[in-house]
């Protein structure tokens, strides 16, 4: 686990510059809680890096997830995927938009989605924009290949 969180701040230290910086440390509070959502430490930061009104959008049906719901998810995450990791790969900013390139992977410890993948692993990319508003996070879009995952916890 300290490796890999060794390994994504020496990648992103590689991307950042300036106030770019103060940014990148914001929007990693949401992978640091990705890749260990059952930790209190960074749950406390994806809070300090998030506004009270940050939602979550994942798809186009409109439907938004509230930062307590996107926590409460991340509890159950921690649960089913003990071994989640959000690795981010690549990173650039435009403006107060930060938009990451990120690899997940894990174990699923019980059926995924409907699918038995128990104690079998995926390995997805995700795409996410964060859109930052008075030096947080106020709204994130995010895209990931979860008929990817379902897929090789099927064929696995």
């Amino acid at each position: 686990m300290i490796l890999k969180k060794l390994t994504t701040g020496a990648a992103l230290a590689t991307l950042t510059t300036g106030a770019f910086s103060d940014d990148t440390s914001t929007v990693t509070a949401f992978y640091d809680l990705l890749s260990t959502p059952g930790s209190q430490e960074f749950v406390a930061a994806f809070e300090a890096a998030t506004s009270d009104a940050w939602e979550s959008l994942g798809d186009f049906s409109g439907a938004k997830k509230s930062r307590d719901a996107f926590l409460g998810q991340m509890g159950g995450s921690a649960l089913l995927i003990p071994d989640l990791d959000g690795g981010v790969q690549a990173m650039r900013r435009d403006g107060s938009f930060v938009t990451l390139r990120s690899r997940a992977t894990g174990t699923p410890t019980g059926p995924f989605f409907g699918v038995d993948g128990e104690w079998r692993d995926f390995d997805i990319m995700t795409i996410d924009i964060h859109e930052l508003e008075d030096g947080v996070i106020g709204r994130c879009y995010h895209v990931e290949d979860r008929a990817g995952a379902l897929q090789q916890l099927a064929s696995r």
